[in-house]
């Protein structure tokens, strides 16, 4: 008997698909039937259209983990008593107990159940950073007047999103100018109709450097803190080296701590809970915040993870980066000639670590601690990929609001 196999990648896709078709079939049903009591009640009394109930300004979270995106956009919109929606997909987001007068939090479901509210959403101006608009089951609802996406990295475009991820927006909110070339690039390359790309630097880099400029002088470690951050999938270091790569840091005799992507914690539990079992004396950092373990660690080992530049941008500390394939073909870079870019940035700000160096990690990690190239290449960096430093959620929320005047 022959079995048909589907890797685990593409069957997920394909669930996603006929998820994604059930959805549209269930919304596409709902949508004729209120068309069709439009129409028999004369077009009166249409609660979708009726501009009275249009919600002015929406956040959409599809985690509470953006929350260090979308918190100071929250603060400035409270301190200009502006009323805010925000919706979330965590129950326990922190924007339910945030304790706001003018932003209203509220958790409307996971998955599906959140998407058929969105789907359905009368709004003028949604704000989100969750890719797939008008992809899978999440569609554009034709009573929201404009939807923006503010990017949760200042990572590359292309190597963050999957295919058409940012396509069916209508503005993207950038960190700086790298992201709005290949946002172009992909729009000629589709024949899209171009968006309206606006620069306004990053908000959650902006609230981790005021954090950490409120620091005291934090004292030399005893011993270098070694952080290893890396990526999920089969590219990412711990699936690709796994405990070959850990037992060399553990040769060094430096303090290791290793933080996983929170996405490995549900799609590589088994690969995790082996390693964690095999290295019980090892550091396992699984905190919602990473802010305190960023600002403890000497440096940072990773691969194509976002968090390098958190860590070398707002820290000034060193990286090194294992020598990983990063794998385009879900991602928009697929569609890319071109190296993108934090692959070409990458060698400014960290040492890039093959295999045949792991008998020699401690020297290489050494080196990297007193780099004067590194350290130089990070402030160019910084200058090109985080604009506006301090500015942004006052960039954005002016964006938002002139938006909204001009939909009147």
């Amino acid at each position: 008997m022959t079995f048909l196999y589907i890797d685990p990648g593409t069957g997920s896709m394909l669930f996603s698909i006929l998820i994604g078709l059930a959805a549209a079939g269930i919304f596409g049903a709902k949508a004729l039937f209120l068309k069709l009591k439009f129409v028999f009640s004369g077009g009166k009394d249409s609660k979708n259209t009726n501009s009275a109930q249009k919600i002015p300004f929406v956040i959409y979270s599809d985690h509470k983990r953006y929350w260090n995106v979308f918190k100071p956009i929250c603060d400035e919109f409270e301190k200009r008593k502006i009323p805010l929606v925000y919706y979330t997909s965590s129950s326990d987001d922190p924007v339910l107990t945030a304790g706001y007068e003018f932003v209203k939090g509220e958790f409307i479901g996971e998955g599906n159940k959140g998407f058929a509210k969105l789907n359905f959403l009368n709004a003028d101006i949604l704000l989100a950073t969750t890719p797939g608009l008008n992809v899978y089951q999440w569609k554009r609802s034709r009573n929201v007047n404009y939807y923006v996406h503010i990017p949760h990295s200042i990572d590359d475009v292309p190597a963050t999103y999957r295919m058409f991820g940012t396509d069916y927006y209508d503005a993207f909110l950038t960190s700086g100018d790298h992201q709005e070339k290949v946002i172009r690039k992909l729009e000629e390359m589709r024949k899209l109709k171009a968006k309206e790309v606006v620069c306004v630097g990053s908000t959650y880099l902006d609230s981790m450097k005021a954090r950490k400029d409120k620091l005291e002088a934090q004292g030399k470690n005893e011993k270098p803190v070694i952080l290893l951050a890396p990526s999920w999938g089969k590219n990412g270091i711990l699936s690709k080296f796994g405990k070959k790569f850990i037992d060399a840091l553990i040769k060094t005799g430096y303090e290791i701590v290793v933080r996983p992507h929170p996405q490995s914690i549900t799609s590589e539990k088994a690969m995790l809970d082996d390693l964690k079992a095999s290295y019980p004396d090892i550091q396992w950092n699984f905190d919602n915040d990473n802010f305190n373990i960023l600002n403890k660690a000497d440096l940072m080992i990773s691969d194509f993870s976002g968090v390098i530049y958190d860590y070398s941008l707002i820290f000034n500390k060193p990286l090194i980066y294992a020598d990983t394939e990063f794998d385009t073909l879900p991602y928009d870079a697929d569609w890319l000639d071109e190296k993108i870019w934090s692959l070409r940035v990458l060698p400014k700000i960290g040492v890039r670590l093959e295999e045949k160096d792991f008998d020699n990690l401690k020297t290489v990690i050494d080196s990297a601690l007193t780099s004067k190239e590194l350290e130089a290449g990070r402030k160019e960096v910084t200058a090109e990929a985080w604009r506006y430093t301090g500015e942004s959620a006052v960039r954005v929320v002016d964006y938002l609001t002139s938006k909204s005047l001009e939909n009147k």
